[in-house]
């Protein structure tokens, strides 16, 4: 793991925050906010390789300067890549880069709670078993996540202040490459990076 940015202290309670950042947007630092309402900082993590996408669109490097514009003045938010884009692999880079006592918690929407849970690792029960490692919390998106019974106490909810169904990058991007607005869906800090990009 490397970072970018790196807050000032010793978190007891890491958020972590994995994406593709293509690009960042303010349903990314909804998120970040809610977390800090449970969490002593959040590292947003960029890994250098996706298991269920390519790169394409922006470039890794371009990715992580929109983060460091948006992030810059953000004192309990932390910026790194990491070699793995698995959850137990990016949890296995915080655990080295923190120390074994920090306590992980994953933040996410439901959409990408599910493909997580979901991911074929190999073996049955992988999943369940990563959840000894780290917990999540988990954000409404077009519904609640439901976990099964025996996951309850490793997953909690995350209340977003707002409504964030509507902004994803899918979105972002389709709408500059169809000519409507889309200035509302990213951080003001990251706009002219995200219009030289995608336009």
């Amino acid at each position: 793991m490397e970072f970018l940015q790196r807050a000032m202290g010793s978190p007891c309670r890491l958020g972590i925050l994995p994406g593709t950042f293509n690009p960042v947007t303010v349903a990314h630092l909804a998120l970040a906010q809610a977390a800090l309402r449970t969490v002593d900082e959040v590292v947003f993590i960029l890994p250098r390789a996706f298991p269920h996408k390519p790169y394409a669109g922006a470039s890794f490097k371009q990715r992580l300067r929109m983060l460091q514009a948006v992030l810059r003045e953000s004192a309990a938010c932390s910026i790194a890549t990491s070699e793995g884009g698995l959850f137990v692999d990016i949890a296995a880079e915080c655990r080295a880069a923190y120390g074994p006592d920090v306590r992980l918690t994953f933040l996410c929407g439901r959409d990408a709670a599910e493909r997580i849970a979901g991911w074929d690792y190999g073996e049955p029960g992988a999943f369940h078993a990563m959840l000894r490692q780290f917990d999540l919390l988990v954000a409404a998106r077009a519904g609640e996540y439901r976990p099964p019974a025996e996951w309850g106490g490793a997953i909690g909810r995350l209340e977003l202040a707002g409504a964030f169904d509507h902004v994803s990058a899918t979105e972002v991007r389709e709408r500059i490459a169809r000519g409507d607005p889309w200035e509302h869906l990213v951080p003001p800090e990251a706009s002219g990076q995200v219009r030289e990009i995608y336009r």
